[in-house]
């Protein structure tokens, strides 16, 4: 979905940063999106891996659906978990991979960052690293990854092509995509693009 000219991408990005915050601090809050460890379970995450996530992690999962339906990371994969939020798929991802492998979470929200990292000490996890960035413009060399995975984020960024584009650069020859999100089958109209709260939630 294309912003309309007259929409801030500022403005829309402090929205969704706004309503992201208030899932890290708020779990509990009545959101327009299901969250939580119920729902990742719902969504059929490895339940012995998502056990292990802490609650404080697990509480604030807000995803879409299940990256990891698409398949199972290999031990000493190097993994960005673009949009990665209270941390929730990183650490079930970190569990795949192994001590031989590591995992990077990149999010623009500094509360889901703080409760990710917390999330990380508490599980007792050494290969994970939380970074705070946009997707648009990451922090990271070329052919730094073996995995890109993502769960519910590219829908809420307005500049799609440049987000494929920092994935693909940041992606090593013959790497992966496994992303879960939200797709349209029918155009939205200007009216329903103008709609911050459409893109926030």
């Amino acid at each position: 979905m294309a912003v309309p000219v007259d929409i801030d991408v500022e403005t829309l990005k402090c929205e969704i940063k706004k309503t992201y915050a208030q899932v890290s601090t708020e779990p509990e809050h009545d959101f327009i999106f299901p969250t939580g460890r119920a729902w990742a379970l719902d969504l059929g995450y490895p339940p012995d891996l998502l056990e292990r996530v802490p609650d404080a992690s697990a509480e604030s999962f807000a995803g879409v659906a299940n990256p990891f339906s698409l398949g199972a990371l290999a031990p000493g994969e190097r993994v960005l978990d673009l949009g990665s939020g209270a941390g929730t798929d990183s650490l079930v991802a970190t569990q795949m991979v192994g001590p031989g492998g590591h995992v990077t979470g990149v999010d623009m929200t500094p509360e889901m960052i703080a409760k990710a990292r917390a999330g990380a000490a508490e599980l007792g996890a050494q290969n994970v690293e939380f970074v705070e960035s946009e997707a648009e413009r990451l922090p990271f060399a070329d052919a730094s990854f073996d995995v890109v995975i993502s769960n519910g984020v590219i829908d809420l960024i307005p500049d799609k092509d440049a987000v494929f584009a920092e994935l693909f650069r940041v992606l090593r020859p013959r790497g992966r995509l496994q992303i879960a999100d939200v797709t349209i089958q029918r155009p939205v109209s200007e009216e329903g693009r103008r709609n911050i709260d459409l893109w926030t939630g």
